[in-house]
Parts: structure tokens; C-alpha cells; sequence
């Protein structure tokens, strides 16, 4: 029977590990449609095979044919090609990893960084290879590139899966990149702003590029493809600033397959918390085999200062490298400069409502930051918005200031004060922020989703080197990075910003992202001896004020990511070989998927180890509100510091929680010595959708290693998805958004619209239901 093309769309097909022995996958997979179509041409079906690191395929199906297939013997998992979005100086000097730090250039040069992203401007001075000797021996990628790009002796591998070329056009996978493993590039600013060097955390480390996105759009079918591919080519650590719009089921979820593959041979891999904060429950990244990275602030802001006609002066937020040399302009209210709108669309200068006549030489205000985009497509002098996320500064594409609700209230009373209301929009100039590190206000929240008695870490087995860098969920810098960038991308989300920059500020979990995957190639260098070291994770992180955060560890899970301390930690949680498959059996995984994903003949213990029993530096558990509660964890701990040494445990206080830990005394005679503990955790009744948390430190009086303890009541019962069809409800986010923006809010009966500037996405919030569902806006 014929079907109409248009009802067919990409569906990938996942079917485990690659069997061993004389196997061809696509033959194997041609087959497999072969017997879904009953039909032996399918070659106009098949769109890609995946056949270097793991099985499967992506191919054009119906959604029958697609439940037809997933009920194959062998077939894991059959799940449409989803949409996924990118998430997206000084910062090395905040966490202390500042130029001077010890180093092994030998071994640092011998790390490979893979960056699944939109690519990367090869011609950057970022990648230079001046100074680089021949890639490593182990390496084996290739430059394949396409057209208009070579690699070199520091970007030593590239490919590409969307358009023609691996060369950058968005600007995103250069700046995530450059964080990681850029070279030293001194005098480097945005206009001006935030000038000095600019270097990413391991310098010497070489990068392979996988582009996977273009115009802000990753599918499933090309991030399985780059992760097929970059397994097999040799890369130490593959960073991911890219997700979706919700935590998936693992085996439906393309990052947190081809993580697992990742790690099965030694490849630790990271991946961005999100940007859908601060709501509970948003965090993407979910599955134990990889690392979720939150975003937080550096001691650095980036303000302007509106000076009005009366004298008085506004601090804001934006970065605007724009000056109007000391003169003030008159200020006009988006409602006055409006003839097409009504009132509150005018307001907030939603697309279309500006009259250019009524904004030319002045300053526009608009009630929401989106608004900015409209000024700028009305010729407007300049704009001054409202905005709800207090210090996260972004860059604007005319002179222009984003106020808080305080803020913009005077500046509205003083318009309305006198008949010729003025300002002056000074340039941004940088502060100093004595409350960093906070997790910034977009930065995705936990508990996981998925698993909720995990808060998570990441577990490897294959790679001693990468067992050491096997951590918890941490955070690091996220907001207002200054890296390199793509110079034929607008500097701004404003896509008509005719301006072109080598270095760009940009905020996100994208940018924490490469930050963490700096500090894993750093740690790699120094215990790089595979006789030395066998088993390490990532125990040390530095612990983050719980007064600033409501959220606490569901914001920034162990704390803000410590590279010096993270080479001496003390003690390490081991994770043996098996633990993935464990942990599968753990959530309910049937022995022969296990076997399918795994590629082992691997058996599921008689009792099942609980997920919160899994060897992590967290210690989390989900417990039943309402109810009183008793839990117990089991943990082994590694000694890695000093042979003889003796550690005592502390907690710290809770009037919640009562925490018991059996033995408090541990003693080592060796290194590598092993020594096990329990703890309990009693407390009363916790309220629905609420968490109590402490920590727990063993500590020699030089080491001190601390894990956090977090015990929740958000479970999956929460209601999660806003209605299919609400009137008006998709127009009114397309009106909203038609040019990309951060927030709406208040907005025709709308209470809050969230965007993610870096992400594209939306996120709305309403009196009467829930968050959310995401849209993916062009």
C-alpha cells in the first residue's frame, strides 16, 4: 500500500551493543525493514546506520510501522528523531585554576576533547596549532570536515552531519570550545568590555569537533550519529551543551544512549544541566553514566546605569557596548508608540506593534525583554526592559538596559512625571560580586526525574583514567563567559544584529558545560599511569551557600566544581565493574534488554541492589510526604591520600534530619585500602514537593571530603504537562517570541513566559496549570 510521504517522519530504531563475531550492521538493519515493509527495496527508507560504536538505525516510518517495529525481537527502542536545542576570562581565575597552576603540558597534549555541538570556527586563534606537535598515536578520527574546512594540529578531528560544512555559522560550538580547550589569546574583549586573556581550562588539549546543530536545531538522529562516531574515533571526553525539553526514559533518550556506550569504553562524558530553572524537576540530564552541569555566576558583573532627567540613576543588567556620549534622550512608552496593538501587546512592543516615526531618535520602553528585538526593528535610539532575572546580563543589539520590577517601576512614575521625559543609557562597565558563586536563576533544578533516589553520579568502569573523574552533579561558571566565537554569527539573538565579534559573552548551562570538561582532561593528566590508579572519582567540590539557594542540592547538587583540590582528594567512592548493569536491574530492566544494551550475557542479581545503594558521594533518597521516614545508605570509600591516615565523620546540623554513621572512625594503613560505612537518616513527616538536606564530611585534617545528603518528597506524580489545545495558547508563545527572546511576563492572562535565550525554548506557567510544555521557536 502506498503512504504519502508526509505521513512518514525519522524514527530511530536502537538495538544495544554491537554483537561480536561476523556481523554487518546494515545488512542486519535492511533486513529488519525488509521484514516491517514486506518489501525488499527499503533503501529510500534507511537514513542512517549506526554501526561503529553501537546498533541501530534511523529510518522513515509511520507511526504504525514504528510501533511494528519496536515489538522486534532484538529491537531495544524505536522513538521518533526529537528536536534538541543548544543551552547556552575571568572564570578560570574565580575557581582558582588561574595560569599558574602545576600542570604536565606532555600529558594535557595527549587528551582529546570531543564538543558535540554546531561546529567550530577553525580559523579562531583559539585553535591554532602553533606549537603542536602530531596528533596522538591513539587517535583514530580523521578531518572530515566538508567544505571550506581543515583541521590542524589542535582541532585534530571534525565532522559533520546537518548542512555541508563543520565550520560554525551560530556561534555556539566555537564559544563552548574555546572554554574547554582554547589557546591563550591575550587582549581579548567584547568591544572593550571584559578585556584581558582568554583561555580555556586545559589549553594543550587537542579538540574534535561534531556538528550536529544548525540555526539552533540538534535531532536525535544526527547526536547518535556524532556519538557513533566519536567513540570509535578515540576521544578521551565528549562535552554536550545540547538537551531536550524533559528528562527522557533512558533507552529513549539519544544522549543518554550513546553516554552509556561512552562510558562502556572509557569515554566520560558531561552533558548541560538546562536552562529551564528554576523550577523543580526540569534537570535533563539525568542518566547515572554522565554528568549534569549547573550554571552559576562568577565574581564578575556586568551592569549599565540609566541616568534620568531628574537627576536620579537605575542600575541594570545588560551587556551593552553602546554610548551616547553624554546626552540624554526622550523616553517613550511602548503604548504611546503604538497604532496597530492593543494595550498590553503595546507594552510589551511585541513584533509589529512599534510605529517607527513615533520611536525614531528615542529611547523605548517595553515591559518585556523580547521587546528589545522590536525596538531594534523600529530604528528605535534605544530600549530599556523590564526583566525578572536579577544579574544575568545579555548582549543587546542597541544601546538598552534591563531593569528589575523595582527599577522599571521609577522609570515608569518619572515618565510619567513630566511632559519631556529624558535618559541617558551609559555603556555596561564590570563590577565586582561578592555573593559568587550563586546557580543562576535559569540554571535547570533536580531532583532526577527519572530516578529520583539518585541526586547523581556518573559511573565508568572500562578507563581508570576516567574512574577518577567519575563525580557527582556539580556546578560551575555559566554566566557572562567571554570566548571565542563565530565571526559570521550575530553577537546577539537578535538575528538582524549586523555587528561580527572574534570573542562573545554568553550565559548558559552550555557554558558551564565545557568548564567541567576542562576540569575531567585536567585531573586526566596527573594520574594518567594506569598502574597507579584504579579507581577514582570526583569527590571534591566546594560547598555553596544554602541561604542564597532555596533549592540547595537540587540547584548545584556537591557544590561548585574545585579543580586543585579535585588532584588530592583523600578519599575516592569506587565503582566496580558491572555497576551500569546493576543499576539497570536496579530500576526494572529485564535481563535480556540488559544484555541487548550491554553486549555481556550479564545476570541480574536475586535481590536488587536500590538505586540510593549505588557507591555515589551523594546520599539521596525519595521518601513519601506526610510520612515520618527512616533510610539507610551503605558506602565504601577509597583511600588515595595518605597511607596511614585516620578519618572522622561529621554532619552538619539539621533540625529535620537526624543522621547516624556507623563506623564515625575510619582508619587506613595503605593506600588503595578500602573501608566501608552506613548511615541512617530518621526524620519527620516532610511536606509534598519539599527536600531536607545535611552533609557529611570524613576528614584527616588535610583532606576533607564531604557529600551531601538529600532526602525529598518530589516524586513522578506531579502534574507536568500544560493542556494539548488552549485558545490561543500557541499563537500567543509564537506572537511572544517571533524573534528569539529571553521572557514575557503578565502577558494576556499569561502569568509567566519563560525562554531560554541560548535554547530557544519557552516554558509557560499559568494560574490554572502546571509547567509545562516546551515549544522550539525559529
Amino acid at each position: 500500500m502506498f503512504v504519502p510521504s508526509a505521513m512518514m517522519q525519522i524514527y530511530i530504531a536502537y538495538l544495544g551493543s554491537l554483537p561480536d563475531g561476523d556481523y554487518i550492521p546494515a545488512s542486519h538493519h535492511f533486513s529488519l525493514l525488509q521484514a516491517l515493509f514486506k518489501q525488499s527495496l527499503t533503501e529510500n527508507y534507511l537514513i542512517r546506520s549506526y554501526r561503529r560504536s553501537f546498533n541501530g538505525f534511523a529510518a522513515k516510518l509511520t507511526d504504525e510501522e514504528a510501533k511494528k517495529l519496536a515489538s522486534f525481537k532484538g529491537v531495544i527502542s524505536v522513538f521518533p528523531n526529537k528536536v534538541y536545542h543548544l543551552q547556552t576570562t575571568r572564570s578560570w581565575d574565580f575557581m582558582g585554576f588561574n595560569q599558574t597552576v602545576k600542570r604536565n603540558a606532555t600529558a594535557e597534549s595527549n587528551v582529546v576533547i570531543g564538543v558535540i555541538d554546531s561546529g567550530i570556527w577553525p580559523e579562531s586563534d583559539s585553535f591554532s596549532d602553533e606549537g603542536f606537535g602530531p596528533p596522538p598515536q591513539k587517535w583514530k578520527g580523521s578531518c572530515k570536515g566538508g567544505q571550506n574546512f581543515i583541521c590542524n594540529n589542535k582541532l585534530i578531528g571534525a565532522r559533520v552531519y546537518i548542512t555541508d560544512s563543520t565550520r560554525d555559522t551560530d556561534g555556539h560550538g566555537t564559544h563552548t570550545a574555546s572554554i574547554a580547550a582554547g589557546n591563550h589569546i591575550g587582549n581579548a574583549s567584547f568591544y572593550g568590555l571584559a578585556e584581558g586573556t582568554t583561555r580555556g581550562g586545559v589549553p594543550s588539549a587537542r579538540i574534535a569537533a561534531y556538528k550536529v546543530c544548525n540555526d539552533q536545531v540538534c535531532t536525535s538522529e544526527n547526536i547518535l550519529a556524532a556519538f557513533d562516531d566519536a567513540i570509535a574515533d578515540g576521544v578521551d571526553i565528549l562535552t554536550i551543551s545540547l538537551g531536550s525539553y524533559t528528562a527522557w526514559e533512558f533507552y529513549l533518550d539519544p544522549i543518554a544512549i550513546g553516554a552509556f556506550h561512552a562510558a562502556e569504553k572509557g569515554i566520560l562524558v558531561m552533558q548541560s544541566a538546562g536552562n529551564s530553572g528554576p523550577i523543580a524537576q526540569t534537570v535533563v540530564s539525568v542518566a547515572p553514566w554522565m554528568l549534569s552541569v549547573a550554571a552559576s555566576t562568577t565574581d564578575r558583573f556586568f551592569i549599565d546605569r540609566v541616568v534620568l532627567g531628574n537627576g536620579k540613576t537605575l542600575t541594570g543588567f545588560s551587556v551593552n557596548s553602546f554610548s551616547l556620549n553624554r546626552t540624554k534622550v526622550q523616553l517613550v512608552y511602548g503604548l504611546q508608540a503604538s497604532t496597530e496593538c492593543d494595550e498590553t501587546a503595546a507594552r510589551a512592543c511585541m513584533h509589529g506593534c512599534l510605529n517607527k516615526s513615533l520611536v525614531n531618535n528615542k529611547i523605548v520602553l517595553c515591559d518585556v525583554m523580547d521587546g528589545l528585538d522590536e525596538a531594534y526593528a523600529a530604528d528605535a535610539l534605544g530600549s530599556i526592559t523590564q526583566t525578572s532575572l536579577g544579574n544575568i546580563s545579555f548582549v543587546v543589539p542597541l544601546p538598552s538596559s534591563a531593569l528589575g520590577t523595582d527599577g522599571y517601576r521609577s522609570l515608569v512614575s518619572y515618565l510619567n512625571s513630566t511632559k519631556q521625559p529624558v535618559a541617558e543609557l551609559l555603556k555596561s562597565e564590570t563590577i565586582k560580586d561578592t555573593s559568587a558563586p550563586v546557580v543562576a536563576v535559569f540554571s535547570s533544578r533536580g531532583p532526577n526525574l527519572i530516578v529520583p533516589d539518585i541526586l547523581k553520579a556518573c559511573i565508568s568502569h572500562i578507563n581508570p583514567q576516567l574512574s577518577l573523574i567519575n563525580f557527582p552533579d556539580l556546578s560551575a561558571p555559566g554566566v557572562d563567559i567571554l570566548a571565542a566565537y563565530s565571526p559570521v554569527a550575530p553577537p546577539s539573538s537578535t538575528l538582524m544584529d549586523e555587528r561580527r565579534v572574534k570573542y562573545n559573552i554568553l550565559s548558559g548551562t552550555s557554558m558551564s558545560c565545557p568548564h567541567v570538561a576542562a576540569v575531567a582532561a585536567y585531573l586526566l593528566t596527573f594520574y594518567f599511569d594506569l598502574t597507579v590508579v584504579s579507581f577514582f572519582l570526583f569527590p571534591i567540590a566546594s560547598p555553596m551557600n544554602p541561604s542564597k539557594h532555596p533549592d540547595a542540592e537540587l540547584a548545584y547538587g556537591s557544590g561548585h566544581v574545585n579543580p586543585v583540590k579535585a588532584i588530592n582528594p583523600g578519599l575516592v567512592y569506587d565503582n566496580a565493574e558491572g555497576d551500569n548493569v546493576r543499576f539497570l536491574c536496579s530500576i526494572g530492566y529485564s535481563e535480556e534488554k540488559i544484555r541487548a544494551i550491554s553486549g555481556t550475557n550479564s545476570s541480574c542479581p536475586k535481590t536488587s541492589p536500590l538505586p540510593r545503594n549505588f557507591n555515589y558521594p551523594t546520599l539521596t533518597a525519595l521518601v513519601k510526604g506526610g510520612d515520618s521516614f527512616t533510610v539507610n545508605f551503605q558506602r565504601t570509600v577509597t583511600n588515595v591520600g595518605v597511607a596511614t591516615s585516620t578519618y572522622n565523620a561529621t554532619t552538619s546540623s539539621s533540625s529535620r534530619l537526624e543522621v547516624k554513621v556507623i563506623p564515625q572512625v575510619l582508619s587506613f594503613k595503605t593506600l588503595g585500602e578500602k573501608k566501608s560505612y552506613n548511615v541512617t537518616v530518621k526524620g519527620k513527616a516532610l511536606a509534598e514537593q519539599s527536600m531536607a538536606s545535611v552533609s557529611l564530611t570524613w576528614s584527616d585534617s588535610i583532606h576533607n571530603v564531604r557529600s551531601p545528603i538529600v532526602i525529598h518528597t518530589f516524586g513522578e506524580d506531579i502534574p507536568f504537562e500544560a493542556p494539548e489545545h488552549r485558545e490561543g495558547f500557541v499563537e500567543l508563545v509564537q506572537a511572544l517570541v517571533v524573534v528569539r527572546g529571553f521572557e514575557v511576563e503578565r502577558v494576556l492572562g499569561v502569568e509567566r513566559v519563560l525562554g531560554v535565550k541560548q535554547g530557544l525554548e519557552v516554558q509557560l506557567v499559568s494560574e490554572d496549570f502546571l509547567p509545562s510544555r516546551h515549544y522550539l521557536l525559529q
